[in-house]
């Protein structure tokens, strides 16, 4: 049988790390070779990590990544291997490299360069037009780049269409967002049934910044089925063998595209590159059984995503440590559970820091988390530090009663000894604000805003109860009475979230999906049965408070629609459209 195998490299590289990710994937190389793979694939840009935005602009960045390049080519000696890099001929290329016995034999640059949400590649790289078909003089291979795929035509046409590829692969760098590990696979099963081919993605693992690659890697067999998958969230190798014949039989049987009229003849040139060795290997020591891992779903996916983006975000910036405040409330709490997950308890310290306002519950709950997380408390009371606040600003505040000044003290107290702390022990800060809080400006400029990582910046108030019950259904961490007590910032007596809020959770948090992610008008948001007068003021208050997120953490993303670098407002705007109007 014409049986080829694959294995793709599915590792967490750090952006700029160039002798680092060339350790990775030395190693990774190494094990494939062990394992008898015939041609192993690595993600999109894994040389230089991904994204490294403008670092791109650097030209010594540009020579130092293919300089590393280089120092690999001689490592593929009886394997062949296809590894993103930055091409440089006369311009920048999202590129493949393709190595093989020892040579570089060719270069595919990507064709379908992404300039929405996260992505920005126009700015840096010019598109490819050429589309070349690596073969041994049996095995016909075509390789794209992420976007590529995501077309219906294109590169893969001009591919199987022209160059007769019998498999495609793909380096891919595609974030990770809830539910968009389904609808990968679910394209990409359509592009291998469509085109009567093998398609093999290649994707990243681990975090980057507030992105989060969720690995996932697959391979399509050429009826559209799913033949393997990697692991979700972390590094993987996975191997396959896939029977070309197949591919054959399959085209035979059904013959549309000899029927299909060709949309790409003038678009790509599709040069054939030959290789130096064959990709198929007749004979090995065993078979390789597919392995499809389990793809977890709902809470628990958006669970993992948070702990793999808080632990990459904190080991790849050099802490070992980090610090939260806890208040006693849900987000603090799930916080704490997160971080003791992704870094272990003795690397995590909880900070509770009580004022007059807050209540014996909160100190209670504040402890029994911290205990059963197994994870280090401090209390630092704040009633002394406000006390001089106030004497200090008494002559320049009115007599009236305390209102948001006094309030928004107590936050800025409580964030200046968390980064007293994170500067006297270099222990990073998680802010716990979550991103129903960010949406509308409900959190304090330099108080709870303060930290280097808001782990929740993109989780719904409403979600965030979700994923604590997820949790605690595992393992009963987080306090019950965190779950039942109505959500206050025990910032004055007797406060709770919702006095402060335009709307109640249950409908605040729909009505910013609706606005922020899924981009409705206020009529289409009144007209799913919203209070105009709600609606008006939520939205309202979303720009008004661009000015605070610009000035958060980073956060993770892990929703279609993330505030940061995904969405993008000026912070001085009037415009609002009058056919908004209900």
């Amino acid at each position: 049988m014409a049986v080829l195998r694959i294995g793709l490299a599915q590792v967490d590289v750090t952006v700029g790390d160039l002798e680092g990710n060339l350790r990775v994937i030395a190693d990774c190389l190494e094990s494939a070779r062990a394992e008898e793979v015939d041609l192993l694939v690595f993600p999109e840009l894994a040389l230089t990590g991904y994204p490294p935005e403008d670092l791109l602009l650097n030209p010594s960045f540009i020579d130092a990544n293919l300089k590393a390049l280089q120092k690999l080519i001689p490592q593929t000696k009886g394997i062949t291997l296809v590894v993103g890099f930055v091409d440089r001929d006369r311009d920048l290329y999202n590129a493949a490299a393709v190595l093989s016995d020892g040579k570089w034999v060719g270069t595919y640059h990507k064709a379908k360069l992404p300039n929405y949400g996260v992505f920005d590649e126009y700015r840096y790289f010019r598109p490819g037009q050429k589309v070349p078909i690596f073969t041994d003089g049996r095995v016909r291979l075509g390789i794209t780049i992420c976007e590529d795929l995501w077309h219906p035509t294109g590169p893969i046409e001009a591919e199987v269409r022209q160059g007769g590829a019998d498999v495609v692969i793909n380096l891919m760098a595609s974030p990770y967002h809830r539910t968009k590990g389904a609808e990968r696979e679910a394209m990409f099963a359509t592009r291998a049934l469509d085109y009567g081919v093998i398609v093999a993605f290649c994707n990243h693992a681990g975090g980057q910044d507030e992105l989060i690659f969720d690995g996932r890697s697959s391979i399509f067999t050429a009826n559209g089925e799913l033949l393997a998958r990697a692991k979700s969230f972390e590094e993987d190798l996975l191997m396959a063998d896939v029977d070309l014949i197949e591919v054959l039989r399959h085209r035979l049987r059904q013959p549309r595209l000899r029927l299909a009229p060709t949309t790409t003849e003038e678009e790509y040139s599709v040069p054939e590159i030959p290789l130096p060795r064959p990709l198929v290997s007749e004979q090995k020591s065993s078979g390789l059984k597919p392995r499809i891992a389990f793809s977890p779903q709902g809470p628990e996916e958006i669970y993992r995503a948070l702990v793999v983006g808080t632990r990459d975000y904190v080991q790849k910036n050099g802490f070992e440590r980090v610090a939260i405040g806890l208040s006693g409330g849900i987000d603090s709490a799930l916080v704490a559970t997160i971080a003791v997950d992704a870094l272990g308890p003795k690397d995590v310290i909880g900070v509770f820091m009580p004022s007059r306002f807050s209540s014996e519950a909160s100190r209670k709950d504040a402890h029994k988390l911290a205990k059963n997380l197994k994870i280090r408390l401090l209390e630092i009371p704040i009633d002394e530090i406000f006390d001089v606040f106030l004497k200090a600003l008494a002559p320049f505040l009115d007599k009236k009663a305390p209102g948001k000044t006094e309030e928004n003290l107590q936050a800025r107290i409580r964030g200046t000894l968390l980064m007293a702390l994170s500067n006297r022990f270099n222990w990073l800060v998680l802010a716990t604000g979550n991103k129903s809080e960010f949406a509308v400006g409900y959190a304090t400029l330099y108080g709870d805003t303060a930290g280097g990582l808001a782990v929740l910046k993109d989780v719904p108030k409403t979600l965030v109860y979700e994923l604590a019950r997820w949790r605690n259904s595992k393992n009963p961490v987080i306090p019950k009475r965190v779950f039942t007590r109505p959500p206050t910032a025990e910032l004055r007596p007797c406060q709770r979230d919702e006095d402060d809020l335009p709307a109640p959770y249950s409908a605040l948090d729909p009505i910013l999906q609706a606005y922020v992610e899924q981009d409705r008008s206020l009529r289409e948001i009144v007209q799913q049965g919203f209070p105009a007068d709600v609606v008006r003021r939520v939205i309202d208050l979303v720009h008004q408070n661009e000015y605070k997120r610009r000035q958060s953490p980073v956060g993770l993303k892990i929703t279609p629609r993330a505030f940061g670098k995904d969405r993008r407002f000026p912070i001085t705007l009037r415009w609002r459209s009058k056919s908004d109007e209900p």
